[in-house]
Formats: structure tokens, C-alpha cells, sequence
């Protein structure tokens, strides 16, 4: 199979990924739940995997380094951990994580304010959030790279704005993570990055990073059992603790550990620049195909590893059938962001392709012949 979804889940991984979690899985139990070498061994694995991801995104306090099941739980751990009555300004990408749990808070005095800027705009999108940020603004939300078109939004540069009105920033990483290089220890504002295990960072499904700062200061969602202060009655108030609770998958932390430990060796510099050449490559060789509309940017610094189009006279989810019985895997139509495609006027979907490290030359110049064919069918 040629796969092309990996801002779905990548599906290739290093091979650590894979041997970490079988060893895990034969010599490690429940962290903090024991005294005994299989614990400590569990607890040991965790710490190292805190490490790894703060060399990796900055962030000197591992303890402010949460492990959830996914970007969504990251994200409604944040959102509802920071949210205040007032306007909560977003951009106009958001994926669902951030739309639905924000919709979940609307009758709590909650009201959302969507900063819309022109796709491929770093200017406009910065001087939406300008504007739609005032004096009744509690939280600001932006995504770094957009799931649909690949978009890299001014992030640091609203992270700056937030720091000067004095509004909190969360951060969804859920596409730039393990490829576009964003520390803590740069951005003023920000209080929260929430992200996936499985998709940048090479970790298997069931895993995601929630790096806070002042993280005992959030609220939390999710209350039970931590292994610490197990006489009291209400959830520890010290990090990692008060948001971790119950049993962490260590299996899967041990294969995130490992997926992010590839990246450190590889670069976030050098894996960026490998995808964004694929993606730049590819556009050249669709632009050459009739009927075919794509959305990439001029700028291939301001586009990630993800590329939507679509063909005139198809629908999105026909192409991609039709590339699905030559064994390609993409995804089509609204890819869980409904207001990014209103954003950009693509109500109807899009196809998306996306890349990873381990994406081959040869995989793009197949996907672009079975392309090729597919429009020759109706154009």
C-alpha cells in the first residue's frame, strides 16, 4: 500500500518503536503502584520518556509534561482546565478537539470568537486575532499547522499578542509536532501544547503529550487514583499527579519515548525539510494535470507535510475510491474541520495528502500517475 494519511496516523514507524513496546509489555506494570522492579522499571520508563519530550519542546520541569490517550483529551484537559466566562478567540483552522469541547462550555458564560484570516496568510491571520482579541477575551486557541491544508499559522507572533493583553494561549500541535520545532521555553503567553503520540511523533495510537505551564493551577476534568497521597480524599494539587490519573498506558509511552527519541536524533530541521520538498514536488507535478485545483502555498515555509485539492467533475470521496482500488490511501472530505473548509470556501471537502519521513519519491510519482488517470476519466 502507498500511504498517504499520515496527519491521520503515520503508519510506518522506526523500528525502536515496535521492539520498546513488546519489552515494556514483558518487563514493565504499573508505575507508582509498587515497590517492586516491574514498577520502578515503569516509573524509570516514564521519567525517560518526560525527558525526552522536554529536550524536545523545551520544557526544563518535566513534571509539566502530561501523558493523555490523545490530542483530543490534551485539548479538553487544557481548554476546560483554563476556561473563564468571556470570549475565547480561535483561529479559522480548528479541528473538531477544539470546536466541540469549546461548544460543550457555551451555556457557562463561554462565547467563542473565530479570528478568520485568508488561507496561506500569515498577516491577515494575525490581524484577525488582533481584532477579535478585547477586554473580554479570558483564552486564546490557535492551531499550529492546519489538519486540511498544511497551513503553518504566525503562532509565536500570537503568542507575543496574547502576552501583551494578558490572555492565556493553548497551543494545538496536533500536525507540526515531531516537524516544526516549538519550545515552551520561547513562547510567553502559551499555557498549554497539546498533541498526538501518533502522528509526528512516530507513537503508536492511544498516546498524546499535554505540556503545560503552571500546570497545578489548571483545573482538572479527570479525578481518581495517582499512586501518590492515596490517603486523601481530593486529587494532589502537585504536577504530573493532578492531571495523570489511573493507569497510564505504558506500553505505548514506552513506544512514544522511542518515536520521539528518532526525532531528537533526526531533527525537526532535516525531517521539515524532507516533507516540505515531497510536498513541493508533488504540486509541481498536479499543477500539470486538467481540472484539477489545489491549495498549496507560495511560500513553502508557511506549509507543512499536508496538501489538499481536489479534481473538477469529481467529488473527494470518489477519488479517493478510485485510489483506494490501486491500494493508495488518502482521506476526503471534511478531515474532522468543518470551520477550516468554511474558512477557505471548501464546503464541499477536499482530498488531503500527507507525508511522513519515511514516505518515498517513488510512492509520490505513483500516486501522481493513478492522479493523472483519474481526471483523463472526466476532463
Amino acid at each position: 500500500m502507498i500511504y498517504l494519511d499520515n496527519a491521520a496516523t503515520t503508519l510506518k514507524k522506526p523500528d525502536n518503536v515496535k521492539n520498546a513496546m513488546l519489552a515494556a509489555m514483558d518487563n514493565c506494570t504499573n508505575a507508582g503502584r509498587g515497590g517492586y522492579k516491574s514498577s520502578m522499571k515503569a516509573a524509570d520508563l516514564l521519567f525517560a520518556a518526560r525527558e525526552r519530550a522536554g529536550r524536545l519542546f523545551g520544557v526544563d520541569d518535566v513534571s509539566q509534561i502530561v501523558f493523555t490517550h490523545n490530542a483530543t483529551y490534551a485539548l479538553n484537559m487544557a481548554i476546560k482546565g483554563l476556561i473563564k466566562k468571556g470570549d475565547c478567540v480561535i483561529s479559522g483552522y480548528e479541528h473538531n478537539s477544539v470546536l466541540r469541547p469549546l461548544a460543550a462550555v457555551k451555556n457557562s458564560g463561554v462565547n467563542v470568537k473565530i479570528a478568520k484570516g485568508r488561507l496561506f496568510d500569515t498577516e491577515a491571520n494575525l490581524n484577525a486575532f488582533k481584532k477579535s482579541i478585547t477586554g473580554q477575551t479570558t483564552l486564546a486557541v490557535c492551531t499550529h499547522m492546519s489538519n486540511v491544508f498544511g497551513f503553518i499559522l504566525p503562532v509565536k507572533e500570537i503568542d507575543d499578542l496574547c502576552y501583551m493583553k494578558g490572555i492565556p494561549l493553548i497551543i494545538d500541535a496536533s500536525q507540526s509536532a515531531g516537524s516544526i520545532g516549538v519550545k515552551l521555553s520561547d513562547l510567553r503567553a502559551t499555557r498549554a501544547i497539546c498533541m498526538p503520540g501518533h502522528k509526528g511523533l512516530y507513537g503508536p495510537q492511544g498516546t498524546g503529550i499535554l505540556i503545560c505551564k503552571d500546570g497545578h493551577k489548571f483545573n482538572t476534568i479527570i479525578e481518581g487514583g495517582t499512586g501518590s497521597v492515596s490517603a486523601e480524599e481530593q486529587q494532589p494539587g502537585f504536577m504530573p499527579d493532578k492531571l495523570e490519573s489511573g493507569t497510564l498506558n505504558i506500553p505505548g509511552i514506552a513506544g512514544l519515548s522511542e518515536g520521539i527519541e528518532y526525532i531528537l536524533q533526526k531533527g525537526t530541521e532535516k525531517i521539515f525539510q524532507y516533507t516540505s520538498s515531497l510536498i513541493e514536488w508533488l504540486v509541481y507535478e498536479l499543477l500539470k494535470i486538467p481540472g484539477i485545483k489545489i491549495y498549496a502555498a507560495r511560500d513553502k515555509k508557511i506549509q507543512g507535510s499536508v496538501l489538499s485539492f481536489t479534481i473538477r467533475n469529481f467529488s473527494a470521496g470518489e477519488i479517493a475510491e478510485r485510489l483506494d482500488e490501486k491500494n493508495i490511501a488518502v482521506r476526503s472530505g471534511m478531515h474532522c474541520s468543518p470551520l477550516a473548509h468554511k474558512t477557505a470556501g471548501t464546503i464541499n471537502g477536499t482530498v488531503r495528502v500527507s507525508v511522513s519521513s519515511f514516505t518515498t519519491e517513488s510512492e509520490i510519482s505513483e500516486f501522481v500517475k493513478e492522479v493523472k488517470k483519474i481526471s483523463r476519466m472526466k476532463n
